[in-house]
């Protein structure tokens, strides 16, 4: 939604950067909670999926950057 709002390219590219950059982070946490839980299947479908949305942000920055 954020990116969205941007008033320039470059801008709208460190919208996506900043959502990696969260999307990271929040890989960083589910192992972390995968670790210390029981409830592991639940964990990884959502680590899954995270990984994924990672996925496709970066493919995103990389196409916005012209690297790809």
């Amino acid at each position: 939604m954020e990116a969205k709002s941007a008033h320039s390219k470059k801008d709208y590219v460190k919208f996506f950067e900043i959502a990696l950059k969260s999307a990271n982070e929040t890989k960083y946490w589910l192992l972390v909670i995968k670790e210390t839980t029981n409830n592991k299947k639940e964990n990884e479908d959502i680590l899954r999926e995270t990984i994924e949305i990672a996925n496709i942000l970066a493919s995103s920055v990389l196409t916005l950057k012209g690297k790809r």
